[in-house]
This record gives structure tokens, C-alpha cells and sequence, in this order.
């Protein structure tokens, strides 16, 4: 079983900031990339950031220059520090993980989301 935990939600003001965090545990054998997908009510879910094993990372234009990724592999852990909050980054972030467990099976898995609230 693999379990992702999510923590760092919260309401916050527009330009604001917040720090998600999510750690990965259970029967893991290799992480290959951990990140950060959001879904704002009436809207499909959209990935936010990624980092992959190597330290290569992907964002999603909206947060470019706002948004920092970073991962711990060590502790299978990422984080996402968010700053400039604007009230359009408002939704659940969920986490994610891409890895392949002792079984030997590779999937995605999914924390239960954290809600972001951006407003004043």
C-alpha cells in the first residue's frame, strides 16, 4: 500500500503566501516524479508542478516565477511554496506521486487534496 499525505492548506490574502507539503509512504521502490495538480470548482484538473528524480521540474505558466518545487528524496517528500497568491490559484491541490512499488507495479497515486483559498 502506498499512502500520499498532504498538509499546508489554507485561506489566505491575494499576494499572500503558502507552503504545501506532501510525503510519501508505504511499499516504495522507486519514485520517479512527485507534483502538485490543482482543480478549482467547474474546472478540470490542471498539474500546477512536477519534479521528476533527477531534479528537472515543470510548471504550469500560470505560476511561473510564483511557485517553487522542490522534492526530498530521501524522505519522499515534496514541497510546493507558493507566493503572490492570487484569488485564480483558489481550488484543491492534490498530490501526486509516479512510482513503482516492492510489487513491481508502477502508477499514479493521488493524495486526498488540500484546499487553497485565496481572498481577501
Amino acid at each position: 500500500q502506498v499512502q500520499l499525505v498532504e498538509s499546508g492548506g489554507g485561506l489566505v490574502q491575494p499576494g499572500g503566501s503558502l507552503r504545501l507539503s506532501c510525503a510519501a509512504s508505504g511499499s516504495i521502490f522507486s519514485i520517479y516524479s512527485m507534483g502538485w495538480y490543482r482543480q478549482a470548482p467547474g474546472k478540470a484538473r490542471e498539474l500546477v508542478a512536477a519534479v521528476r528524480s533527477g531534479g528537472s521540474t515543470t510548471y504550469a505558466d500560470s505560476v511561473k516565477g510564483r511557485f517553487i518545487i522542490s522534492r526530498d528524496n530521501a524522505k519522499n517528500t515534496v514541497l510546493l511554496q507558493m507566493d503572490s497568491l492570487k484569488p485564480e490559484d483558489t481550488a484543491v491541490y492534490y498530490c501526486n506521486a509516479d512510482l513503482t512499488s516492492y510489487s513491481g507495479t508502477r502508477g499514479n497515486y493521488w493524495g486526498q487534496g488540500t484546499q487553497v483559498t485565496v481572498s481577501s
